[in-house]
């Protein structure tokens, strides 16, 4: 009787120590999957940190180099001089003040392909100088006329761009164009001096705002160019 006692508690033990192994056995299981997928987590977490922080040096490389060949191809513009000496001395003060301002350029850029608003900017240039020239003809026969028939007036119009750096290119723009000058630029409100009446009707016809709200990809310009970059863009990001 007592033997017999003796198995079933022994029997009993082992059965307890059993159900204490497995239920161990499911602890550690437990703590190692939750160990191994915080450590993926944290691993995942230093991937996508290194990812962003290297796509966000990527940009700000673009920006900088984007804006030391603009500010490059401008100082050759106005300066007219190609020696070594003032082509060194632009290289260096376009680089330095690249260096400290290529935020300013490309801010608030909707879509984040930088070179797509570069490639759109030096567009911009040959067609602006062609503005240029022919609002030079058009003030010359102005002032060569006997009557000078000029019609000096100030213009004021509301602006459909948004971001500062598109409303500052399109002030230089106007300004570089003889026959009209950015007088002020008050709550997106333009005011303007326009020699005669020609140009004033040139000015707001639109077609110079049109072409800066291309560049920057302004919201309120949808261009059937903006449509196909935007969903190029989109494509890859899917993938």
């Amino acid at each position: 009787m007592e033997v017999t006692l003796l198995l079933e508690a022994t029997e009993n033990a082992f059965r307890i120590l059993q159900r204490a192994r497995e239920h161990a056995v499911g602890v550690l299981d437990t703590a190692v999957e939750f160990t191994a997928e915080e450590t993926r987590y944290c691993d995942e977490k230093r991937c996508r940190a290194l990812f962003t922080g290297a796509q966000r040096k990527k940009t700000q490389i673009h920006n900088f180099v984007g804006t030391s060949i603009i500010l490059f191809a401008f100082w050759m513009l106005l300066s007219g001089k190609f020696d070594a000496f003032h082509l060194g001395l632009g290289a260096i003060c376009c680089t330095l003040v690249a260096y400290l301002f290529h935020d300013l350029l490309f801010a608030n850029v909707r879509v984040g392909d930088m070179r797509i608003v570069t490639a759109r900017f030096i567009a911009y240039i040959p067609w602006l100088i062609e503005q240029i020239v022919l609002a030079n003809i058009h003030v010359a026969s102005l002032v060569l006329r006997p009557k000078m028939p000029i019609d000096p007036q100030i213009i004021e119009f509301k602006t459909k761009l948004e971001t500062d750096i598109s409303c500052v290119t399109l002030a230089n723009s106007i300004t570089l164009t003889p026959g009209t000058i950015t007088i002020d630029i008050k709550d997106g409100v333009y005011y303007v001096h326009a020699l005669s009446q020609k140009v004033a009707d040139d000015l707001n016809a639109g077609e110079m705002e049109d072409r800066v709200a291309h560049i920057f990809m302004e919201a309120d310009h949808l261009y059937v160019q903006d449509v196909l970059d935007a969903a190029r863009i989109y494509q890859t990001l899917r993938v």
